[in-house]
């Protein structure tokens, strides 16, 4: 399959989307899809954290996470000072444990949990409750009695049964519960259906042009026991225009200045939301934290002004951006496969040793990922490949095309970048697969954050 112009212009061949360019280097990486520590040695090894992933998978196999832990705090520390003034909170639900937790806490960010079980593993980790957020749009009595009694900062009420609840449990144990208004602000996000939130036909929050976000303000305002602190937007996740946040932020502030006017009540409080995206392949152009924080906030100040209101107290919620470039997840590859399809053209399959178990991404929300060569150098031409797991499932896809080396081989160690977010978090044990390892790697070691899963983790829940 070539061809003096190139291997896209050879009889048969696939061609990818058309943002996929075939590399010059099919050995080099790509800088921003990577945590800031993980680079290539002239021998073709991947380093990341200053240890080669070839020597990390000798000791702890594959498939396994790599956490840049260093890579991750700058991250959040990138944040916390480009939003100097307000409260940054880091999503729980994109990746959480005991350890990660308390990076949060130790570079001085605000937390969101969504379960019981996020909520134990914040605890656990020593956060202070009072920096704590809690979502979720079906929370039972038991989960926000659990809240309030613990002296959580925040819980972010979705809809009016909630309300009720939580009038309750404040009368019932005498204690103040501080929330805030989830609202739906009529914005189109661009980006995947399934992650975009704030749009009127989904099922979080309380809609601006239904009345039912001022109505919504309007109980809890009246309700002893309970302190309105202000209005929660969230416009969707892998958000890269700003464009979305300043037509809710109008239609926010607009509510805001409302209450103020008709129920008396001032609002001290209001979280943007933000979602912001990263890049997982060279389509993907994310903005630096400082930039997010100029727009941001100016939109705010400029609507603010327009309304003749203070600032409130902002927060915003970067999502994935923190933890999703600090991670990579490292395969070995089993087998490969030529397919010849209609017209002569020729499909590589390259099947790793994991797929939607501990990526359920590509196959869920039809994402795309890049992957590396990440344990030699190779000599050989690019490829375009297939990255398949070893699940029963056609859809069992890690990256749907990439060029690989056309020498890829069984026992080849292939790296896919940008895994730290709503990877290990959404895994599974389909067709009974054991979840991968989290692995930190700071200054040419490594720790175990979450080990490797065994069958008796299986057979535990399994009562035979």
């Amino acid at each position: 399959m070539t061809h003096e112009a190139g291997w896209a212009h050879a009889p048969g061949a696939l061609r990818g989307p058309a943002w996929l360019r075939e590399p010059a280097d099919v050995n080099a990486l790509v800088p921003q899809l990577w945590s800031s520590s993980a680079h290539k040695t002239e021998a073709g090894d991947l380093v990341v954290g200053g240890l080669p992933v070839a020597d990390l998978v000798a000791e702890h196999n594959t498939p396994a996470y790599v956490l840049d832990e260093d890579d991750f705090r700058s991250r959040a520390r990138a944040f916390r000072d480009a939003f100097a003034g307000v409260d940054v909170y880091y999503a729980g639900k994109a990746f959480l444990c005991t350890a990660v937790a308390r990076w949060v806490a130790e570079e001085g960010l605000f937390l969101d949990v969504c379960s019981p079980g996020e909520l134990s593993v914040a605890l656990r980790a020593g956060v202070d409750p009072a920096r704590i957020g809690y979502h979720g749009n079906n929370k039972t009595v038991a989960e926000l009695r659990r809240a309030v009694a613990l002296g959580v900062g925040r819980v972010i009420v979705d809809s009016f049964d909630e309300i009720e609840r939580i009038a309750m449990v404040a009368a019932d144990t005498g204690t103040t519960a501080r929330v805030m208004v989830r609202v739906t602000a009529g914005v189109e996000a661009h980006t995947h259906e399934y992650i975009a939130t704030a749009h009127e036909d989904q099922k979080f929050g309380f809609s601006i042009a239904a009345g039912d976000a001022f109505e919504a303000a309007r109980r809890i305002a009246a309700a002893p026991g309970v302190e309105l602190l202000g209005l929660h937007s969230h416009i969707g996740s892998q958000i890269f225009d700003t464009a979305g946040f300043e037509v809710a932020a109008r239609r926010l502030l607009a509510l805001h200045a409302r209450i103020g006017a008709e129920l008396g009540v001032v609002l001290p409080e209001m979280d943007l939301g933000g979602g912001f995206g990263i890049a997982y392949t060279t389509q993907d152009d994310p903005k630096a934290p400082a930039l997010l924080a100029e727009q941001i906030v100016a939109i705010v100040d400029h609507e603010c002004r327009a309304l003749g209101i203070e600032r409130p107290h902002l927060s915003i919620e970067p999502g994935r951006a923190i933890v999703g470039p600090s991670m990579c997840t490292v395969y070995t590859v089993g087998t490969v496969k030529q397919v010849t399809l209609d017209a002569g053209a020729v499909r590589t399959y390259v099947s790793v040793d994991g797929g939607m178990s501990d990526n359920i991404r590509t196959a869920l929300y039809d994402a795309d990922y890049s992957a590396t060569l990440a344990g030699r150098r190779s000599d050989a031409p690019p490829i375009l490949t297939r990255v398949v797991g070893k699940h029963c499932e056609a859809g069992d896809i890690v990256v749907r095309d990439e060029f690989l080396p056309a020498d890829i081989a069984p026992g080849d160690l292939v790296a896919v970048p940008g895994t730290g977010a709503y990877c290990r978090s959404m895994a599974s044990n389909y067709n009974h697969a054991l979840r991968p390892p989290v692995i930190a790697v700071k200054d040419g070691e490594a720790r175990v954050l979450v080990r490797r899963e065994t069958e008796d983790d299986l057979f535990a829940t399994d009562l035979g």
